[in-house]
Order: C-alpha cells, then sequence, then structure tokens
C-alpha cells in the first residue's frame, strides 16, 4: 500500500491526501514535519520534501502534482481531470492559479517564521503579496462566473487544488486576504471543507484519519 509522509499543515501534502481519497485510493498516512523530524524524514527521502510518496515497491516520490499524476493512472478510469481537451485546459489553468496562491502563501508563511526581522526584504515581501493577490482575484473572477459543484462525486483537482489553498491561506495569513473581496472562493472553501475527505484530513499536525471503504484500491500498478 502507498504511504503518503508530510504534515496536513503542509497545503501540498493535504492536497494529495483529499486528492488519494477521491481517486478511491487507499494509503497510509505518516505525518513527519521537514523541521522537526528532519532526521527522520531524511531516513524516506533523502531530500527532505513534503509531500513524499512511498509506492507499494518501496520507490518513493516527491512533489505534489507528479504524485498525482501518478495516483490518476493507479486510479483509472477514475480521474480529478476531466477528458475533453478544452474543458482540461481550463481546469489546468484554475490548477495552476490554486498553486501559484499556495506557493507564495508559504513563501510568506516561511518569511515571517524563519527569516530574521534584520535579514527581511520588504520589496520583495511586497511583491510576493501582490502575486498571491493577483492569483486569488483571478480565481474569484472565474469561480464567480462558474463556480465548481461541491460533492464528493464532482470536485475536479481545480476544486481541491483551490479549496486547499484558501484554506491555507486565511488559516495562516488571514490579514493578507479577505474573504469580503473574495466571497465567492469565501463560500466555496466553506463548503468544501464540509466533505468527508476534507474532514479526513483537516489542516494541522494531525493524521490523515478517514475511514476508507473496502472497495478502494491498493494503490498498486496494474499488472
Amino acid at each position: 500500500m502507498i504511504k503518503l509522509i508530510g504534515m496536513l499543515d503542509s497545503p501540498y501534502v493535504r492536497r494529495v491526501a483529499i486528492s488519494l481519497q477521491l481517486l478511491g485510493l487507499r494509503f497510509e498516512h505518516q505525518s513527519l514535519s521537514v523541521f522537526r523530524s528532519f532526521d527522520e524524514f531524511r531516513s524516506i527521502n533523502p531530500v527532505v520534501k513534503a509531500p513524499s510518496l512511498v509506492c507499494d515497491d518501496g520507490e518513493v516520490m516527491m512533489d505534489s502534482s507528479l504524485i498525482l499524476e501518478y495516483a490518476e493512472a493507479l486510479a483509472r478510469p477514475r480521474s480529478l481531470l476531466p477528458s475533453d481537451c478544452k474543458a482540461l485546459q481550463h481546469e489546468l489553468r484554475l490548477v495552476g492559479l490554486g498553486l501559484a496562491a499556495m506557493e507564495k502563501s508559504v513563501q510568506l508563511v516561511y518569511e515571517d517564521g524563519l527569516r530574521p526581522p534584520e535579514k527581511r526584504h520588504d520589496p520583495w515581501v511586497d511583491r510576493v503579496t501582490g502575486q498571491l493577490r493577483s492569483a486569488y482575484s483571478e480565481l474569484e473572477r472565474e469561480f464567480a462566473r462558474n463556480s465548481p459543484v461541491v460533492s464528493s462525486l464532482t470536485i475536479g483537482q481545480a476544486g481541491v487544488t483551490v479549496g486547499v489553498a484558501w484554506h491555507f491561506t486565511r488559516q495562516m495569513l488571514p490579514h493578507v486576504v479577505s474573504p469580503a473581496a473574495h466571497p465567492t472562493l469565501a463560500a466555496f472553501s466553506a463548503a468544501v471543507e464540509l466533505l468527508a475527505e476534507f474532514r479526513a484530513a483537516p489542516h494541522g499536525d494531525g493524521t490523515f484519519r478517514g475511514a476508507v471503504p473496502d472497495d478502494r484500491q491498493h494503490g498498486q500498478c496494474p499488472p
């Protein structure tokens, strides 16, 4: 059985945990911090990058998008991406905006939490903050035009990625983006956080606690 390594306070780890459930894949979760559990994490993946995925044969993968590309192959014909080319193009645009929001949010969290104040470069912080806000402005416009249907059967990868990104930013940087300025995203996030797959992998330092139905796949490559 595949094993997901990393803490659910990382939006990238949480994105994978939720997606694996929606794809119907069984997995184990080991909540290791890249900071507090550095040596233990390094014994699994010398690069110490979260998320990491230990495949059923012991090979280790990393990067949430690459892990999910592999997961999509395991889950076929089930998928969180549309098969139509035009629909896929738009879905991937939304995924890209969500990932940009994640990346810029994580950069600001690290800037505030790890960089000494005397080494803070305000022009860079302003630039990253602007990029983050631009990503959410684009997403608000897109979702206001056509917000994804919120259910475990209909949500796609864009919905997962954007939902996780917005929740992470609001948890960690509530002063940076306002729900009042992004009412559609705020409502969408509130709705997806009620889905069983999101509740089973809550943001924080806990461990995936979902009950996995017996009919789910074990995450092994088909013969």
